[in-house]
């Protein structure tokens, strides 16, 4: 009889718990990674599967920040540099906490982009928005924040970037 009574309450607990998360707003989580020193988030639904360095196949007559073709997985899949398609690249940095972080599925883009290393996830109660500078930016780039120790984050939308005509033309 206990048994059974506990299992009820279980299942109580569990239905007023889903009851509460289905009325509470969602919060915002990111991935936050690092390209050339600078900060950037993606927002972490529309982030794909991380995959270490691959050997990369080059592709002809594309611009400088599209490093070519590798297979993941079984499945090939364009790789672009972001901070070389950002304009933020400073030097070659070494590639040994290097990543490739890909597209969620649903985003229908068998594309990676490199990101220099992972800094681990952030939500919206680990960060502060920051006063946006003025001035025109593609529809890719949101929001900037500042966490705790005042290091500043730029937020890029991966769908913007999956649609953005520049990004998807790699030829140059």
């Amino acid at each position: 009889m206990a048994n059974k009574q506990a299992l009820r309450d279980l299942q109580t607990r569990l239905a007023d718990r889903l009851r509460v998360a289905r009325t509470e707003p969602l919060g915002r989580s990111w991935l936050a990674v690092e390209c050339s020193s600078r900060g950037f988030l993606f927002p972490l639904r529309d982030a794909g599967e991380i995959f270490a360095m691959s050997p990369l196949v080059h592709v002809p007559h594309s611009h400088r920040w599209f490093l070519g073709v590798a297979n993941l997985r079984g499945h090939l899949h364009g790789v672009v540099d972001l901070a070389g398609f950002l304009g933020v690249k400073t030097t070659e940095a070494g590639r040994d906490q290097a990543r490739l972080v890909g597209f969620n599925q649903s985003l229908d883009i068998n594309c990676v982009l490199l990101v220099d290393r992972l800094s681990g996830l952030r939500s919206e109660s680990d960060l502060t928005r920051d006063d946006d500078e003025a001035g025109e930016r593609p529809a890719f780039v949101g929001a900037r924040y500042r966490d705790a120790s005042a290091r500043v984050w730029q937020e890029l939308s991966l769908v913007e970037l999956a649609g953005n005509d520049l990004f998807l033309k790699i030829v140059g």
